[in-house]
């Protein structure tokens, strides 16, 4: 193993989050490699959204936001959202000199000595004053587990795992979720299914008119006091709602978008509910979100009896040389601008001795 190379700060993770940081970083006078490094374990710039797939097109994107000090400008809507933002992010990352170092895993963080982080990856380790974790959510999809599951005889897959539509042509989908993912994914393949269930475990909530600021800052707001007592936090979109849009009521008025219950078991051909109905299925296609990745930091024993990580802004409260970005009320391409700004600033401020500014 390589020995141990010290920096100011370790950014993980190169999507919006950790180029937002990286950017802050750049501007306030800290040097790539000399004093931060960026550390990304996805094969190429993009983030999350390398991985979507082609039939994601920019012009169905919901809420892009341009990084700090580039705006993306003459997207063709038409093209895959993968090769747009991926595209922009590349762009982004020479521009601003941020020298992002991929593929690379970061395994660990730990508590070294002197009051530094240890940073362990396959490839050494980076020892840093402090961390600004910006992993997301898409490294770890979320399986709801139910009685049967594994005598399903169909095929289960995973958002994570969705190519596009085609593949389903003449077979009985069973769609689980209630979010963007899980509307998306109905409206795309049931011209090509030979049958659709749309299952939620709650009713879903869908939202008509503008969502001005108004509304996106109680939204956030309701984000940001879980992860402030220590809970896990929920997506902003759980509690916004989903917008009403022309493809949705068609959906709707075309009985696609028809919602049932959450099943109660899986059966070898399909689901089945308590009171007797059952739905035959060669596809079960699992919408049901993300959860954040962060294994890599138990080693700071971070984590609240709630189950998540107490922040303060995006400082962790039981380690304040820790800054979550892309996180709770931040997991949003707008939220992830402003958190990687105001990460920056405290540790800034960390750095120079001085005490962290109140949340």
């Amino acid at each position: 193993m390589n020995a141990t190379r010290e920096v100011e700060v370790v950014v993980i993770g190169a999507g919006q989050a950790g180029l937002a940081g990286a950017y802050h970083l750049r501007r306030t006078g800290f040097e790539p490699d000399r004093d931060f490094v960026v550390l990304d374990r996805s094969p190429a710039p993009g983030g999350a959204w390398q991985f979507r797939w082609r039939s994601l097109t920019y012009g169905r994107v919901h809420g892009m936001h341009a990084l700090p000090g580039m705006e993306l400008t003459d997207a063709d809507p038409a093209r895959p959202s993968a090769e747009v933002i991926g595209a922009y992010f590349d762009r982004y990352e020479r521009a601003f000199g941020l020298r992002v170092r991929r593929p690379v895993e970061v395994r660990a963080v730990r508590a070294g000595e002197d009051g530094r982080l240890l940073v362990e990856t396959p490839d050494g380790v980076w020892s840093a004053r402090a961390l600004i974790n910006a992993t997301g959510t898409w490294d770890r999809p979320f399986w709801p587990r139910l009685a049967g599951q594994e005598t399903f005889r169909g095929r289960q897959l995973h958002t994570v795992r969705y190519a596009g539509p085609e593949e389903f042509a003449g077979l009985r989908v069973v769609v689980v979720g209630g979010g963007a993912s899980g509307t998306q994914h109905l409206l795309e393949l049931a011209p090509y299914a030979a049958a659709t269930t749309w299952v939620t475990r709650r009713p879903p909530v869908f939202r008509e008119g503008p969502f001005d600021q108004e509304a996106g800052r109680a939204a956030v707001a309701l984000v940001e006091e879980r992860v402030r007592r220590g809970l896990p936090p929920r997506s902003v979109v759980s509690v916004t709602g989903l917008p009403l849009d022309g493809a949705v009521r068609q959906g709707l008025a075309d009985g696609v978008l028809d919602r049932r219950p959450m099943f109660d078991r899986i059966t070898p051909d399909g689901v089945e509910w308590d009171d007797g109905r059952c739905v035959d299925a060669d596809v079960i296609l699992w919408a049901t979100g993300f959860r954040a990745a962060l294994g890599h930091l138990a080693p700071l024993r971070l984590r609240e009896p709630g189950g998540g990580i107490r922040v303060q802004g995006t400082r962790a409260v039981a380690d304040p040389r820790v800054h979550l970005v892309g996180y709770g009320p931040s997991a949003s391409t707008i939220g992830a601008n402003r958190a990687g700004r105001a990460a920056v600033r405290d540790i800034g401020r960390l750095l120079a001795g001085e005490q962290p500014a109140a949340a």
